[in-house]
């Protein structure tokens, strides 16, 4: 692999089998299996000046390792993205547990036997875990929806509560709505788990964080003597779609084209933009070993950031006397700021403008977006991997 600041002086993309836009996951999955599978000269053109997408992390001016576009928790139930995954990193047994700030009290989340006994007192909390237990069985996660349909006074005080307590002003400010504009369904979906285990990944075989960071483990995966990475190129620059072709720097692009960008911005926002949560990540770092007892405390009644991360809890670093937090606030994105869209607003004028965009590629068999951005929706990180290897198996069969 080579990495590079900007394009060389005539460069020729038609020296590369497959041009990708962007080195996050999907871009550098499909890079990697393309070299690998099948040969092809890969191009990797990113917008940013470091590879790995939002899992860049890097070393602090304290030694402290931290995630510069917030938390990235590596979990996975598929034993295929665990094992491409793991040929690039080696694994911590980081087992990733979430507290909610609620009134000043810790609570474990999702809400749990421990989180009842907090809210409502040792006796009224094990009342009402008992019900629970006797309604639904021990070890399961439960919708809050499915507490209230069951007409049971008792049930709608737990699902009442964790509507309020742990779901709705979080909500209101990671998404900037007002109650009466959050969907439903999301509310329904809100769970309670009837049991005293308090990862917040409990069912995944897989979880941990690579031993050396993300950007090591990208590293990795993109060292390849047939791929190229030319970083801070912004695509829109050279790539264009035009009558069903794709075209780069004004000539028919014949090779493979993977595009992991917004979809909306390769043309120019023309049908309007896409819009976008987006967040502003402050760095703090203290005297102390440590500031909070895990990983993430949500913060869902109180204070103008949605949560804080403290990075050494997740990453088992051992820095004495010093520890980094970081505080996230929630805003509307604004396209052209320079800003990162981190959240697609899925509602269905959303989803309709998408498609009209998604219209004008369909046709081009040689362009494939994939990734949140380009498909327009939220993925963890393991689901965009395997989007990026079910992607680059359709791609390795036309030319195997």
């Amino acid at each position: 692999m080579q990495i590079t600041s900007g394009l060389p002086t005539g460069f020729n993309p038609h020296e590369y089998d497959m041009i990708v836009v962007g080195a996050g996951y999907a871009g550098a999955v499909c890079a990697r299996r393309l070299a690998e599978t099948v040969g092809f000269r890969v191009a990797v053109l990113e917008r940013r000046d470091h590879i790995a997408g939002n899992a860049y992390d890097y070393y602090d001016e304290s030694g402290i390792l931290v995630h510069m576009f917030g938390p990235h928790i590596y979990h996975t139930y598929s034993e295929r993205v665990h094992s491409f995954l793991s040929r690039f990193t080696e694994w911590t047994d980081y087992q990733h547990k979430v507290l909610a700030n609620v009134h000043g009290t810790l609570m474990p989340v999702p809400f749990n036997h421990q989180s009842l006994k907090l809210a409502f007192g040792e006796e009224r909390g094990e009342q009402l875990y008992r019900k629970l237990v006797e309604t639904f069985g021990e070890n399961k996660k439960v919708p809050i929806m499915e507490l209230r349909v069951k007409n049971d006074p008792d049930l709608q005080e737990v699902a009442d509560y964790v509507y309020e307590n742990v779901f709705l002003h979080y909500t209101m400010k990671q998404w900037g709505q007002t109650p009466d504009q959050i969907d439903p369904s999301v509310t329904g979906r809100v769970p309670v788990f009837v049991g005293d285990d308090d990862r917040y990944f409990p069912q995944a075989p897989y979880q941990g964080m690579p031993k050396e960071g993300y950007t090591e483990l990208f590293a990795n995966m993109l060292e390849h003597d047939l791929i190229d990475v030319f970083c801070e190129v912004d695509a829109r620059d050279l790539l264009t779609i035009d009558e069903g072709r794709v075209l780069v720097n004004g000539e028919v692009y014949g090779g493979e084209v993977v595009y992991t960008g917004p979809l909306d911005e390769l043309f120019n926002l023309d049908l309007g933009a896409l819009p976008y949560r987006t967040l502003d990540m402050k760095f703090e770092t203290l005297d102390v070993d440590q500031f909070q007892p895990v990983g993430t405390v949500n913060y869902t009644v109180s204070e103008d950031y949605t949560r804080i991360t403290e990075f050494k809890n997740m990453t088992g670093q051992v820095v004495p006397g010093k520890t980094t937090i970081m505080k996230e606030y929630s805003h509307a994105y604004e396209p052209g700021s320079g800003q990162t869209p981190y959240y697609a607003i899925i509602d269905p004028d959303n989803r309709k403008l998408y498609e009209r965009y998604l219209e004008r590629v369909s046709s081009v068999t040689n362009f494939h977006p994939v990734g949140r951005l380009a498909e327009y929706r939220y993925y963890d990180m393991d689901a965009v991997t395997n989007s990026a290897l079910e992607l680059s198996d359709e791609i390795i069969s036309c030319h195997a």
